[in-house]
């Protein structure tokens, strides 16, 4: 007898245990506040503190002279990552800028600082956008239905209009032998793209930039860090902009 109440108390506590432990950790869940991305420093503190995505970045923008703003202005950034510098400015067996400047018998890019402050500047400014804006901020945008759901433009720090939107991905249930079998419309995942427009006599025609993780929220700002496998720096494809102003500044 004494055996069956010593198991019951047993049984007892492991359940209560385990109650506790799930309401605790229904608890956790259920606070969204957990899941935000606070920082408690400046868009810049972010950057020093993240060296192996941005120490490149960090630098970038200590040289175009925009350091105060970075640690005070408050503003949206769709950040670029180094990877972004090492393909533009590349070598001279794999292409990029540096192989174009010696195919023109022009110096080189050793250091950051050997490309002019201006231009740094100005390509920069193309990421930084007024206000602080998170994912649930934007538009939603479809590119096969564009005209019904077309994202929305907005004005760069640099002054070129520059589409943003959010693509509501759709929910795909499938049987056994890989055929779908349902489709929940637009309640998937959330994507959220800048989309960069090189003419804006034509709009509609622009080069998709996801982002690979959104909301990041230093004290002064909000940070999207765009996906570095899809992105050129200059935010065009191959990055033909800033590259013809380096060169244009090397003559």
């Amino acid at each position: 007898m004494n055996i069956q109440n010593t198991l019951k108390t047993i049984v007892f506590i492991l359940c209560t245990s385990i109650l506790m432990y799930s309401c605790s950790k229904d608890e956790y869940y259920s606070d969204g506040g957990q899941a935000q991305a606070k920082f408690d420093g400046s868009i810049l503190d972010y950057m020093d503190s993240k060296p192996v995505l941005f120490d490149t970045i960090a630098q970038i923008i200590r040289l175009a002279g925009l350091e105060e703003t970075f640690k005070n202005d408050e503003f949206t950034f769709f950040a670029p990552s180094d990877p972004d510098i090492k393909d533009l400015i590349g070598s001279l067996e794999k292409g990029g800028l540096n192989s174009q400047l010696f195919g023109l018998g022009l110096d080189t890019i050793k250091n950051l600082s050997d490309v002019d402050s201006a231009i740094w500047r100005n390509h920069l400014l193309k990421y930084m956008f007024r206000g602080k804006n998170l994912l649930k901020d934007y538009p939603q945008i479809d590119y096969s239905l564009i005209s019904t759901f077309p994202g929305q433009h907005y004005i760069s720090f640099a002054g070129n209009i520059t589409n943003i939107g959010v693509e509501y991905q759709d929910v795909i249930q499938y049987d056994g032998n890989g055929n779908e079998t349902s489709r929940l419309k637009y309640m998937g995942y959330r994507q959220l793209n800048l989309n960069y427009i090189s003419d804006e006599t034509n709009p509609n025609n622009f080069w998709q930039i996801p982002v690979s993780s959104s909301d990041i929220q230093p004290n002064n700002g909000v940070i999207h860090v765009l996906n570095y496998t899809k992105s050129s720096f200059g935010l065009d494809n191959g990055s033909w902009e800033i590259i013809n102003d380096i060169l244009e500044s090397k003559r």
